[in-house]
Order: structure tokens, then sequence, then C-alpha cells
């Protein structure tokens, strides 16, 4: 298996290549050069695996220059009850028959991202011990990468974390997880900005080459190729716990911000899963929602602050990978598009042949607001007695609003109600439970450094503290 660039100017290179980089050299998205099929004998000899085995038959497919044995090897190491609280990995609980709630919270960090950030931890080491070399990981998140990320390197040999969080835009569960970590290799800049400063900070960083080289430096955000992939496992597993035979299709409402979440949903129906829909759920920045709705991708100039605030995006950088699908995989067209959403503009795909073929990839989408949310987890708990945080009542809310009679909707559940506590005590005047090893989190104390929304400034510090 090669990976290209979305904008073409990268020769392929293979999965331990492209591992420890983010954006290609030309500023574009990695991409497999093809999706692997899966025919339907494969699919029903898939259901009765357990979650190690199962990732193990999807990644082997992207990750084929990792010998068979070590992959498995990493994938067993990472994906075990101890790190993930059972054994189930990522537990699909049915509220009502045909609608269902994926659980992919139960990792270190209480977030979706644990279940990719904890194998690209393990992988970036496998890499780098063959190799004997080291990384500096720079990072930027809303809320759940950054942790996720942490929690995964902390203490990894050969690798320095530098994250960038907006200060003061997180939860205090969230900022409390990440700065009160201690660990000597695992740096926190809280910048003075919104999250798409972070991203472009990281962006800038990544698209200077020369210092990218020097300073070896690589990324967990959701550009990464390898946790996208990671990401696709639980699409699997999910249908697996929902259907009884491999004629049946199912349907999967994200909740959504950057975009990887749900690009991994279309990989994994580009590889032949039966999905009929992917519901692309927003909050206050429906930066997605508009496109999907109009054909018009307008990434904006001012970020809303919000009760789900992991989604608080305005550019979604994983959406590259799914219009590079859409306009036929031409890179050039790719590059256009893009040029103008760099240069702090838009794009209007409505009048092309191309925005008829979004419906062909099943997707739709709708968008929540804070009101919506405190319903909608209002309404589960009330219904359900089961407790989802705000994130996963946007996915929720849009999901029902898509819903069709006879064809199961899972509904992806992206952090647990513990890391927005403010907001549940708002919608169901009680306290949510925390798992027993995270509580005083607050209490702890923290450990960061306050720098500028200046990608000089963050290079600074990283030469500072890189070892180099």
């Amino acid at each position: 298996m090669k990976y290209l660039s979305t904008r073409g100017g990268m020769p392929p290179k293979s999965f331990t290549e492209i591992l420890l980089g983010g954006l290609a050299p030309d500023g574009g998205l990695t991409i497999a050069e093809n999706y692997p099929q899966v025919t339907k004998a494969e699919l029903a000899a898939w259901r009765k695996l357990n979650y190690r085995d199962l990732a193990f038959e999807v990644i082997r497919r992207f990750a084929d220059d990792i010998p068979a044995a070590d992959l498995k090897a990493i994938l067993d190491k990472t994906y075990t009850a101890e790190v993930f609280r059972s054994d189930d990995i990522t537990p699909v609980k049915t509220l009502e028959p045909g609608l269902h709630i994926l659980g992919l919270s139960h990792g270190p960090t209480l977030a979706f991202k644990d279940v990719a950030m904890q194998l690209l931890g393990n992988l970036f080491e496998y890499v780098l011990a063959k190799e004997g070399a080291e990384l500096n990981i720079l990072g930027a998140t809303s809320g759940d990468t950054g942790s996720a990320a942490e929690y995964a390197m902390r203490g990894k040999k050969g690798i320095r974390v530098f994250m960038l969080s907006p200060k003061g835009k997180m939860s205090p569960f969230q900022t409390a997880q990440m700065y009160s970590l201690q660990d000597p290799n695992i740096f926190n800049l809280a910048v003075e900005g919104v999250f798409d400063d972070c991203q472009d900070i990281v962006k800038a960083v990544s698209n200077d080459l020369g210092f990218k080289d020097k300073y070896k430096i690589g990324t967990v955000n959701s550009i990464n190729w390898a946790r996208v992939t990671a990401q696709v496992v639980y699409y699997f597993k999910a249908y697996f716990a929902v259907t009884k035979c491999e004629d049946e299709e199912v349907s999967f409402s994200v909740p959504s911000g950057n975009f990887g979440n749900v690009c991994a949903g279309h990989i994994a129906k580009q590889m032949g899963l039966p999905i009929r829909k992917l519901i692309v759920a927003t909050n206050e920045n429906d930066v997605l929602d508009e496109f999907f709705r109009t054909g018009v991708y307008r990434p904006r100039p001012e970020t809303a602050h919000t009760s789900s605030p992991s989604m608080d995006i305005s550019k979604a950088s994983n959406f590259e990978r799914f219009v590079y699908d859409l306009v036929g995989r031409d890179p050039q067209v790719v590059k256009e598009l893009w040029q103008k959403v760099d240069a702090g503009g838009s794009f209007d795909l409505a009048q092309t042949p191309y925005f008829e073929k979004v419906a062909d990839f099943g997707f739709t989408s709708g968008s929540s607001n804070h009101g919506d949310r405190l319903t909608t987890i209002r309404r589960v708990f009330e219904s359900y007695g089961a407790m989802i945080d705000t994130h996963t009542a946007d996915g929720v809310k849009v999901g029902l609003e898509h819903r069709e009679m006879g064809i199961p909707l899972v509904c992806l559940e992206t952090a647990l109600p513990a890391k927005f506590e403010e907001t549940i005590r708002e919608a169901l005047g009680r306290e949510p439970e925390r798992p027993a090893d995270l509580a005083g989190l607050e209490q702890l104390p923290q450990r960061f450094e306050v720098v500028k929304a200046d990608a000089e400034e963050v290079k600074r510090f990283i030469v500072a503290h890189a070892g180099h």
C-alpha cells in the first residue's frame, strides 16, 4: 500500500514513511492510493473477532510494511482491558431497538481520541526504536486530542510532546487532565487565541520544511493518517454489534469538528462496510453542516466558544481527504480549492457535478446548539437512564433528525459526561460520575507556559526544549 498527497506533490510512500509526519511536503494530506476492499465473506469471518484481532485485519491492509507479527504484538499491547476499562474496548449500548451509542470513551482520558492515540504512541515508539531516532511531537487541541496524546506518549523513549491549546477555552476537567501531567517529556503551551490559531501554528511549523527536518517535528493531530486508520476499526466493530448478517445497512451519527472521526467512517464505507448514511453533526460552529447543505465550504473568521468545546473548530483539516475523493481524486482540483481556503477564502461546489455525488457517499448533516444539547441530555437520561456528554448530545440530536425506519442508528459517543460537569449540572441538576482514579483531578498542581498565537514564538520554545 502506497500513500499520496491530496495535492499531488509527494512521491508514493509507505505507511511507516508517513507515520511520523503530519502534512505532506506540498501542504496536502497523506491518503491511501486506494481503499482495500473487504468482501462479504471476509465481513462474515470478521464478525466473530475480538477487538484486537479485528484491528489487526483492518490495519494490516493499510500498514503492510510492518511485519505481521510485529503489528499483532503492537495491537495486543494497545487494546487491553487494563487501558480501556473493559475487554470490549468500544462497547455498544442499546438505548432502544435500532438506536445505539458506541462507547468510545473508556480509555485513560475518557475521550474517543484514546482509541487511536494509544496505538499511535506504541507505533511511534516501535518505529523510532528501529531507527534509533527521536521525535518532537507538535500538536494542537481543542480539548481531547491533547490529553489523549500526552497520556499515550508520556515516558515514551525518544519522544517529546509540545501541545498547543487555546488558553481558557477548555473545560476545567480537560485543562486539568493536560496541565497536571508532570512528565519531563510533556510541554503544555496555552495559546492566547482559539483552537484554529493553534492549528494554524502547527501547520505553519510543519510547512517550514527546514525546521521540521532539523528538529524532527511530527504530529498527532487528526491529520495523522495512522490515527484515522485506527478509527476505521470501530465502525466495523459497531456494525457487527448491531447487525446479524452482512446484508444489513447501518447509519452512523458522528459529532464533527475536524472531520477525522467521520472521515474514518467514510473510509470504512469505501472499503465495503454496508453504511447507509454518515450523519455529520456540528455545534454552532457549523462550517461542515453548511457545506453538506449548500455546497459552500466557508471557514469562519471567528470561532464560537460553546458547551461542546472540542468541536469549536472553523477549519476542518480532514475534510480535504473527503473532497479529494469527491472530486474524483484529482489533486489539481484539490490544490486549487485549498489555495482559496489557505488565502482566507471559501469555495462553492454547488453548481458543479461534484456536489451531486455527496449523497452517493452517504453524507448528510445537521447542527445543534446549547439549548438542543440540554434538551437531548435530559431526554436520553429520562428515557433511557443513560448520561451522555455535550458532544455526544449533538450527535444524538442530529442523528435522530435523520433516523430511518428499519435502519439501525449508531451515535458515536466522543467523551464521558465527567469532562463537562458544568453543562451536565445545568441539564440534569446533578453531578456526572467519574472514574475513581480521576477524583480530585482539578486540585492537582498544573504546569504550563502561556504563549502568543505566533509560530515563531512556538518555534523558539521548541528549540529551547528539544534537546537538539
